[in-house]
């Protein structure tokens, strides 16, 4: 029981302070599932992001089921989910019943503008986060390079990410393909 409880309150916390939309919410759910419960490591972690983003739909619904599964099972699963996603819903309609009345004033203009930076330092502590752990396991040279030719592919040729993430797969498994017949036929 203590476990259903402590999915819910990660979930919970991570759907009410996830202001900006899912991708907002993945360093929070970082902090709950990484650091706070230790459900997962960080490489882990690193990995689930990767597949969740391959996958059709909201990704903090499916960082949800897949932390509740492994968790606690289906019931961990079914906890997560409606967790990430009910108090949202009801959070969403509060706001803009409480903002449509409100949306002309400054403050609210001035609230909504201020929220991006956040969101944006967030993200971007995120993204450290990974480039480091890269930079561990590949070194400096391999990382910038392999950051400057997914940046081409993703923003600069617009290739959609689960097609590059789908490659980089394909690349690794041929790789590793490569060496292992190589270390055979030595």
């Amino acid at each position: 029981m203590k476990t259903q409880w402590n999915l819910f309150l990660a979930f919970f916390r991570a759907g009410m302070l996830g202001y900006g939309g899912g991708p907002a919410s993945i360093p929070l759910v970082h902090k709950e599932v990484v650091e706070r419960y230790k459900w997962m490591t960080n490489e882990e972690f690193g990995d689930l992001l990767a597949i969740a983003n391959t996958l059709p739909g909201p990704i903090a619904t499916k960082l949800a089921g897949y932390v509740g599964y492994r968790v606690a099972g289906i019931v961990g699963l079914l906890n997560g989910v409606l967790t990430s996603v009910l108090p949202t819903v009801f959070l969403l309609n509060f706001l803009l019943m409480a903002l449509a009345s409100f949306r002309e004033f400054d403050w609210v203009k001035g609230m909504t503008a201020a929220v991006i930076p956040v969101v944006g330092m967030m993200m971007l502590t995120l993204t450290w986060q990974f480039f480091d752990k890269a930079r561990k396991g590949m070194g400096w040279v391999q990382s910038i390079t392999l950051t400057i030719i997914l940046f081409l592919f993703l923003y600069v040729l617009n290739i959609h990410p689960g097609i590059v993430i789908a490659g980089l797969i394909v690349l690794a498994l041929v790789i590793q393909d490569k060496k292992r017949k190589k270390g055979v036929s030595d």
